[in-house]
């Protein structure tokens, strides 16, 4: 069976740099047209993950059937109406439902996707396939928040014609060869929660938990602390993320998604305590790097660990679930973390982050070590 990777990368792609062009204009955007405040545009980003985070299972489920292109191409079609849907919406609450519309058109784009072209790999390849996949999606919020601060009040039409776009590549792919499958009912919940999934989910909802105490105050930490680094502090961090996914990703595969978890996620860790105590731009922007770093391979060695647990059994609701608990901790690390940087200051909540990164390395410590390659 040939699996069009190429074109699903940039499907994913072009999707995903629609979603993360929403990330940086809305938090201008909803205080400018509906007057909300902080709170308000923190909740148009968040609520996007909600959507995200319940369709993700549903998406894998769909794909383990052999339903992956028309679930994609479904992805693209609604990714381009919560676009349009942002762009046109007259009051907040249907600019809520836009977000919600898109956030599950981008779970049906990766979740059904990466079942799609994992389908087509040697085992022994799936964790540097997965990783190399993983970099449409997190290339694409890297690229976002760029590509709308270049389209300027363009920037709607830009995610609605990158959406249509994604879709179209899809549309244009050939038919999934693989054997469609009569849609059973849910008839228990490890139907949506296989066994195998909570111990990798969890390792990755906590490092998910890290990602977003960064990506939510990052900024406001380095502006509070007086370094001059904030306007090109979440650059540099995307630098290192996607250099060490796109160089880094073999490893799993060769040492095993619990080893490579374990080890870079230590990493994160001294990160967010330099982070946290950083009086000096070097420290701030070194530890900005090793954060991106840090968090670069979490992702493909969960879906290694996942996969190893799960033994090939409903792939794609397994790591549609795993996904979802990202989503999960990202959304929790936004207002958490901003309630205790509000109450004990943005230190303490840089040092809970790094609890949190703990806690994620000894649980992935508990992961059997399965799955290495022999190389």
């Amino acid at each position: 069976m040939t699996v069009p990777v190429r074109r699903l990368w940039v499907a994913v792609l072009f999707g995903y740099v629609a979603f993360g062009a929403t990330l940086q204009a809305l938090p201008s955007y909803v205080p400018e047209k509906f007057g909300g405040g902080a709170l308000t545009s923190g909740t148009a980003v968040g609520i996007a993950f909600l959507a995200t985070a319940w369709g993700r299972p549903f998406a894998g489920r769909l794909a383990d059937a052999g339903w992956s292109r028309p679930v994609v191409l479904t992805g693209g079609v609604l990714a381009a109406i919560g676009g349009l849907g942002q762009l046109l919406a007259p009051d907040l609450v249907l600019l809520l439902v836009a977000r919600l519309v898109m956030g599950a058109g981008e779970a049906a784009l990766f979740s059904a996707a990466l079942p799609w072209v994992l389908s087509g790999a040697r085992v022994a390849q799936r964790g540097r396939l997965a990783g190399w996949f993983g970099l449409s999606m997190w290339g694409g919020l890297a690229a976002g928040p760029v590509i709308a601060t270049l389209a300027g009040a363009k920037v709607w039409w830009v995610v609605v014609g990158l959406s249509l776009a994604s879709a179209a590549l899809v549309l244009t792919t050939r038919s999934d060869p693989g054997r469609l499958e009569p849609l059973t009912r849910i008839r228990r919940p490890s139907d949506l929660l296989p066994p195998g999934v909570p111990v990798p989910g969890a390792t990755i909802g906590l490092a998910a938990y890290c990602y977003g105490t960064v990506a939510a105050l990052l900024v406001l930490r380095l502006r509070a602390g007086n370094l001059g680094v904030d306007d090109i502090a979440l650059a540099v961090f995307a630098a290192g993320f996607l250099v060490t996914r796109f160089a880094g990703s073999p490893l799993v595969d060769r040492f095993g998604g619990r080893s490579v978890a374990a080890t870079t996620v230590s990493l994160e860790i001294v990160a967010l305590v330099g982070l946290a105590m950083a009086t000096d731009d070097a420290t701030a922007i070194t530890s900005t790097a090793l954060a991106g770093i840090g968090l670069a391979l979490i992702y493909p060695a969960c879906i290694s660990m996942t996969l190893d647990r799960v033994r090939g059994l409903r792939p794609g609701v397994s790591m549609g679930v795993m996904t979802s608990f990202w989503d999960l901790g990202v959304m929790a690390a936004g207002p958490l973390g901003g309630l205790i940087a509000e109450q004990a200051g943005y230190q303490q909540a840089f040092l809970v982050a790094a609890g949190a990164g703990m806690a994620c390395v000894l649980l992935a410590l508990k992961v059997p070590s399965r799955g290495v390659s022999p190389r």
